[in-house]
């Protein structure tokens, strides 16, 4: 039995590049963000905005998840290929009923979430009988079936309740794994349990930025196409277009780079989790800098309120915040223009309620092209050095 269950691990000399099924569920995470970003615009308002994170991070969860599936297991096997398909269906439903699910689809959204978490492990937990693996897949089935109880019964209430009840529900996703899962009559897990291919998952969580890119392309063509191709409209695009290029080369430049190295050589790849805080963090700027797109795109001209304002500069000082989190991860150090541009943004914010929306966002894309021009410049004059030793060998690297 144990024989049959080591079959389906993902041999270790492996290439560590993404297969196609992997591929093939990034997908429905273009839709995923997409549809995000409904909800922000929706409701753009703080509350939107805490709806929009709550519903974000149950889904990266998900992502989080199924990267580690197919880093430790083999994706060329049929178990696994279905495991990650029906795990594909759970967030395509999960997506669709974002938009509603602080109405009347909150349920089908939750629901979809723990048929996943629990299918899926539940799943492995049987294929892996008589194996070591079996046991870490244990703690996690115990742990996602504690947050079960408060999604389900988040589904049933309204409002605050909801809110409160998801928020519940999250702390104990997101800190079980933190705390090593301690598990009735099992424990705490060791370290070593946890242990991944950090090369693998750096190659992963890169392309859950291309994702996210991808997304900010999607949602600026679709706007274009709904609000004609007047002149403000397509220097609207133009800009977007830009600060797509812009958020591609600071983030890959040096420690989105050098990532992969820095958990690579690793045989407990402990980097993982701040590298999925990250990747949160940079995802949602993503998300707000999408919305701000889709509306400047639709009303070019005419007033910036305080709030659009903060939007369009929000989002970006979010993904500076979040480059710099990232540089800190790998190098142990923060580069001073991350900062910098975070706070020429903010000092830009109370006098954008003076320019068309077209110029805020303008403004914005001119900050992170400067950020990205200083940062080029630095590294041109010091090239960065190999990426710091980790600090605590303890930390849980995954969910």
């Amino acid at each position: 039995m144990a024989g049959r269950a080591a079959a389906l691990l993902r041999p270790e000399n492996d290439p560590q590049e993404s297969t196609f099924l992997e591929l093939l569920y990034d997908v429905v995470f273009v839709l995923t963000l997409t549809m995000l970003t409904v909800v922000l615009g929706e409701n753009l308002t703080w509350l939107g905005a805490l709806h929009t994170l709550i519903l974000l991070l149950p889904l990266s969860v998900v992502w989080a998840t199924v990267a580690a599936v197919c880093n430790r297991f083999d994706p060329r096997r049929l178990p696994i290929q279905i495991l990650v398909l029906a795990s594909m269906l759970g967030t395509l439903v999960m997506a669709a009923a974002a938009p509603e699910a602080f109405q009347e689809r909150g349920l089908y959204f939750a629901g979809a979430y723990v048929a996943v978490q629990l299918g899926s492990n539940a799943v492995v937990v049987f294929l892996m009988r008589g194996h070591e693996v079996q046991q870490i897949q244990l703690r996690r089935l115990f742990w996602f079936g504690l947050s079960a109880v408060p999604w389900i019964a988040g589904g049933f209430v309204d409002d605050w309740a909801r809110i409160a009840l998801w928020l519940l529900a999250i702390t104990v996703d997101y800190t079980a794994g933190a705390l090593r899962l301690p598990t009735p009559w099992l424990g705490r897990a060791k370290s070593a349990e946890f242990e991944l291919s950090g090369e693998h998952l750096a190659v992963r969580y890169r392309q859950f930025f291309i994702i996210a890119l991808g997304e900010l392309i999607l949602v600026t063509g679709l706007t274009l196409d709904t609000s004609g191709f007047q002149a403000g409209q397509l220097m609207a695009v133009a800009a977007a277009f830009v600060t797509t290029a812009l958020l591609w080369r600071i983030y890959i430049y040096r420690a989105g780079q050098l990532m992969a190295q820095s958990m690579a050589p690793a045989p407990k790849p402990i980097r993982a989790r701040p590298v999925v805080y990250t990747h949160i963090v940079l995802v949602a700027a993503i998300i707000t800098i999408a919305m701000s797109y889709k509306l400047v795109i639709g009303h070019p001209v005419g007033q910036t309120h305080r709030l659009l304002a903060a939007v369009i500069l929000g989002g970006p000082a979010l993904f500076l915040a979040g480059r710099a989190l990232l540089e800190y991860v790998v190098f142990r150090h923060v580069a001073p223009i991350y900062l910098i541009g975070i706070l020429v943004l903010g000092a830009l914010s109370p006098a954008m309620i003076l320019v068309p929306p077209l110029g805020a966002v303008i403004a914005a894309a001119v900050v992170l092209a400067g950020v990205a021009v200083a940062d080029t410049t630095h590294g041109l004059r010091h090239p960065p050095g190999p990426p710091a030793p980790p600090e605590n060998p303890e930390l849980s690297p995954a969910f």
